[in-house]
């Protein structure tokens, strides 16, 4: 695209140019992934079985307890105090909705549950940077091969999770890279191929894919979440202004009833 034109024959590239009217012309030859999308669920429960990653010992110990301890009914709280799911476990064990976006240069994914579900995939050309600051869903630079969009992920916090259900996995410890080739399959049906390089955790790269499925209906159009919310109730301060009063929880993140 134009946009790709700046970034690579400057000397200092222009982050984010303005788009050029070709920018937006080239939007409608990429294949269409309007619409919101929705997980099988049913296939991330079935992996959680079936394709386990390659854990080095540490990790599979980790993973071996939780699992024991969320088939005794207590799942352990891993997703907690509102932090983001991150990379890789959005994509992963997300249950929730998500709405893709194009525009020149990038793809945005943008997820209901919370307003920190938020990835941007630079695909204007530009490299990571050589010393990325890490952040929860990392840096992500992607390129089109046909009607596959390939993506690179790196720069994630080591705290970011390997999470194969919603109450096992593991800190992903440093190092971790994720490649994507996302594709649709048939009409409503996006694959996301997926894989993990974490030699901190792994002991090779593991590879899933993971479905989701489109929704046309005005229903499923994502709405505005969120995760603090929970943590208030409506109030009134004494002047009678609207406010929200903090509810007090215990460290699982349950609400403690009133007394």
């Amino acid at each position: 695209t134009g946009s790709n034109l700046v970034y690579a024959q400057s000397k200092k590239p222009i982050i984010n140019p303005p788009p050029t009217a070709k920018d937006w012309a080239n939007l409608a030859k990429l294949p269409d992934w309007s619409g919101v999308w929705n997980p099988k669920i049913t296939d991330q429960d079935k992996q959680a079985k079936t394709n386990m990653p390659p854990w080095i010992p540490a990790a599979n110990e980790m993973i071996q307890f939780q699992l024991a301890e969320e088939k005794a009914g207590r799942p352990l709280p891993l997703f907690v105090n509102c932090l983001p799911e991150a990379m890789p476990s959005w994509m992963l064990i997300t249950h929730n909705a998500m709405e893709i976006l194009f525009t020149p240069g990038r793809v945005t994914m943008l997820g209901e549950s919370d307003g920190n579900r938020l990835r941007r995939i630079y695909t204007d050309g530009r490299p990571h940077p050589e010393d990325p600051d890490p952040t929860f869903h990392g840096h992500s630079i992607g390129k089109w091969e046909g009607d596959t969009l390939v993506i690179d992920t790196v720069g994630i916090l080591p705290q970011s999770l390997i999470a194969i259900s919603e109450a096992a996995g593991v800190p992903n410890n440093g190092d971790m890279r994720v490649i994507e080739r996302i594709h649709l399959v048939g009409k409503d049906e996006l694959h996301d191929e997926i894989e993990v390089i974490a030699p901190k955790v792994l002991t090779k790269p593991w590879k899933t894919t993971r479905i989701f499925f489109r929704q046309r209906a005005q229903k499923y159009d994502i709405v505005e979440g969120v995760c603090l919310e929970g943590y208030f109730a409506p109030g009134k301060d004494k002047q009678g202004n609207d406010i929200f009063v903090p509810i007090q929880h215990d460290v699982g993140g349950n609400r403690i009833p009133p007394k």
